[in-house]
C-alpha cells in the first residue's frame, strides 16, 4: 500500500508533466500499471499571476493551501507542488497545511549535492530567479548559485509566461536558453537548474550546455519514492 500523493497545480504544462512522471515511472518500481494514487488539483492560473504581480506572497500561500485543504479531502497522504515560483510562499503554507509537503527546489538541490555539483545556474521566471527559494536551498547543501543577467531574467520570463505555459515550443527560444546556460557555463556553473517546470519542455541534457537538474521529474520521483517510504 502505497501512500495517497496530492499535487498542488499552478500552470497546467508543469502540473501535467510531472502527474505523467508518476505514473509513466512508478510501475519500474511498483509493477506493470502500478503508481501510487494521485489527486491533483489547480486554481486558474490567472489567480496565481494576479498574486506574483502584486507581490502578494500571502495570497499565493492561499490559494496553495486552498488546494490543499481539497487535497486532504480527497484523501492525499502528502502534498506536492509542480511550480517553483510560488514556493516563496511555501514557509507561509507549510505551517498551516494539514499535509506534510515535499519542497521541490530541496529536491533539486540534494541531488545537485549527489551529483557533487558545485556552483548551480538558476533558471526560471523572473518571480522566481530573483527570490531566494533556489538559493536558500542550495546553500543549506553548500553550493553555490549564479543567476542570469537582469535582460536575460526578463526574457526567458518572457518566453516561459507567453509560450511554454501554452505549450508552445520555438526553436529560437530554445537557442536563447542554450545561448544563456553557455553564459551561465563562462560564470562557473558546472549545472543547471530548470527552475521552472516547463522548462523540460524545450531544455534537457539532450541539448543543454551544462548538465540539467529537471526540477519536475526529480520532484516526481522524490514524490515516488516517498509514497513508498510510506514517510
Amino acid at each position: 500500500m502505497t501512500l495517497h500523493i496530492g499535487i498542488v497545480g499552478c500552470s497546467a504544462e508543469g502540473a501535467a508533466l510531472c502527474y505523467r512522471t508518476i505514473c509513466n515511472e512508478a510501475p519500474a518500481i511498483l509493477g506493470p500499471h502500478t503508481h501510487p494514487e494521485i489527486t491533483l488539483h489547480t486554481p486558474p492560473l490567472s489567480d496565481y499571476v494576479a498574486c506574483l504581480d502584486r507581490s502578494d506572497i500571502e495570497g499565493v500561500g492561499a490559494l496553495m493551501l486552498r488546494s490543499a485543504q481539497i487535497l486532504l479531502g480527497a484523501g492525499a497522504d502528502f502534498l506536492i507542488c509542480p511550480d517553483n515560483t510560488i514556493h516563496q510562499a511555501f514557509d507561509w503554507v507549510a505551517q498551516r497545511s494539514p499535509r506534510p509537503w515535499l519542497h521541490i527546489a530541496d529536491v533539486v538541490a540534494q541531488q545537485a549535492q549527489q551529483r557533487a555539483f558545485a556552483t548551480i545556474g538558476i533558471l526560471g521566471t523572473s518571480w522566481l530567479v530573483r527570490s531566494s527559494v533556489y538559493p536558500t536551498s542550495l546553500e543549506r547543501q553548500g553550493l553555490a548559485y549564479r543567476r542570469p543577467t537582469d535582460v536575460q531574467i526578463e526574457a526567458i520570463g518572457r518566453i516561459i509566461m507567453q509560450e511554454l505555459v501554452y505549450g508552445i515550443v520555438k526553436p529560437e527560444s530554445t537557442q536563447y536558453f542554450q545561448s544563456v546556460i553557455d553564459d551561465l557555463a563562462q560564470q562557473g556553473c558546472d549545472a543547471v537548474a530548470l527552475g521552472c517546470t516547463e522548462i523540460p519542455l524545450i531544455i534537457s541534457d539532450s541539448n543543454s550546455p551544462l548538465p540539467t537538474l529537471d526540477s519536475t521529474r526529480l520532484l516526481a520521483r522524490a514524490a515516488i519514492a516517498r509514497s513508498i517510504r510510506k514517510g
